[in-house]
């Protein structure tokens, strides 16, 4: 669970604490199972703020992008866009995709962009599993944690929202057919990247 002090982030104090938040947010993850049916990397034009594309479809990222709209009424295209035009410099867009500004319509839903945000706000964890395998090494993964990898086949970055946890670790993504819970040991082949518990 979240800790129940208060948790700084740039800009000053964050809101107020959401009792219970990563149990929330895992429900919220798990919730879209049989809603997100198929994956879509189609860049769209969405709205501002709270946009988002058609919920039966969608990539990695917009599963914990809606679960933390459903669960905290926390718009992360909104927060990314914000930090990204404060701090374009600190984000891959102009290194990965050649952009000189940020692009609301997809900032938020790349994994590379999620990965510097949530860093940037303090939530990353260290990972216990270093080597290039091993993708179950995530240090006792709690429901609402955010888990992040290098795909063996290509290196392509992937995110999952943890629903169950740590004993026996369960992971809600989208890598392929819609939203799914599969445990957290089918991911031993690819190489965990990024562990993350964003106190709200």
């Amino acid at each position: 669970m979240f800790a129940a002090t208060p948790f700084l982030v740039r800009g000053g104090l964050s809101h107020a604490l959401i009792p219970n938040a990563g149990a929330k947010l895992a429900a919220a993850a798990r919730a879209q199972i049989g809603v997100t049916v198929d994956y879509d990397p189609s860049y769209r034009s969405i709205g501002y703020p709270n946009g988002d594309v058609l919920r039966t479809r969608g990539v990695c990222s917009d599963v914990l992008i809606r679960a933390a709209r459903d669960a905290w009424n926390i718009d992360l295209q909104k927060r990314v866009h914000e930090d990204m035009v404060r701090a374009f410099e600190a984000y891959p867009s102009r290194r990965a995709w050649g952009l000189t500004a940020p692009d609301a319509n997809i900032d938020h839903r790349r994994v590379l962009n999620l990965e510097t945000f949530l860093a940037r706000q303090d939530a990353r964890l260290t990972i216990a599993g270093s080597g290039p395998f091993g993708g179950d090494g995530f240090e006792a993964p709690q429901p609402g944690d955010v888990l992040t990898w290098r795909l063996a086949a290509g290196g392509r970055p992937h995110l999952g929202v943890v629903v169950d946890g740590p004993q026996h670790a369960r992971v809600a993504h989208n890598i392929g057919d819609g939203v799914r819970e599969e445990p957290l040991w089918m991911f031993k082949l690819h190489k965990p990247a990024g562990h993350y518990r964003w106190r709200v």
